[in-house]
């Protein structure tokens, strides 16, 4: 059994990525709400990794960092303090809970595994994403600088989804027709569930992963790699 702490498991990918593996590990999710169900491996602890201290914890085994954001806007209407603000949740955080859990991972003698989060935002040129772009791909750089540093003991990834079914994801899939006409866009015709990106996080965090360092998994439904 592994302690694994989670960021931001209440919602969205992080839930279903703190459902997925509760049954058979101790989880610590961390975040600002509850998840909206009880497990005696479940422990709770409300807390904005932007602006709060993160718990102590004796054991991690592997730690997740999922918070992120979507600020879709033109240049014209970005200033400074967007892209402030989408470094802050998605780089400094992950930084944050890194550097707070690195002695517990470093102790770990259960394949100690970090998992971030990009977006294909990062590969793929896309109108409005100049701030979450740059944000992400800062956290590129920092899984590829960290897994060389923390190798052998610790592996680092990241996963890099399309558009994905979720509560942050609203605005973007607000009606029928724009589902429709996202999925239209994707080669493989569709777009993400959180049930998806939770299979992959708990495979890239797990002993049969244990080739994998360094790397980003585009989860993309053929939108970075395809062109049909």
């Amino acid at each position: 059994m592994k302690h694994i702490a989670i960021v931001g498991g209440s919602k969205g990918i992080g839930f279903e990525i703190t459902k997925a593996f509760v049954d058979r590990h101790k989880v610590y999710n961390m975040s600002r709400s509850m998840p909206n169900f009880e497990h005696e491996n479940l422990t709770h602890y409300t807390c904005d990794v932007t602006q709060n201290t993160l718990p102590v914890l004796d054991q991690v085994d592997t730690l997740i960092y999922c918070p992120g954001s979507i600020n879709l806007k033109p240049i014209t209407r970005l200033d400074i303090e967007d892209f402030k603000a989408d470094l802050e949740i998605n780089l400094f955080g992950a930084i944050k809970a890194i550097k707070t859990y690195l002695p517990q991972l470093k102790k770990s003698e259960l394949n100690a595994s970090i998992l971030l989060f990009s977006s294909v935002a990062t590969k793929l040129g896309m109108p409005f994403h100049a701030s979450i772009s740059a944000a992400k791909s800062a956290v590129e750089g920092l899984v590829k600088s960290l897994a060389a540093e923390l190798a052998p003991n610790i592996r680092i990834n990241a996963i890099a989804p399309t558009i994905t079914n979720t509560n942050l994801a609203n605005k973007l899939l607000r009606n029928e027709q724009i589902q429709t006409k996202t999925k239209e866009r994707h080669p493989l015709k569709n777009y993400l569930d959180p049930e998806e990106v939770a299979t992959l996080a708990t495979y890239l965090t797990s002993d049969e992963a244990k080739a994998f360092s360094g790397q980003i998994f585009n989860m993309d439904y053929g939108i970075v790699s395809l062109k049909l």
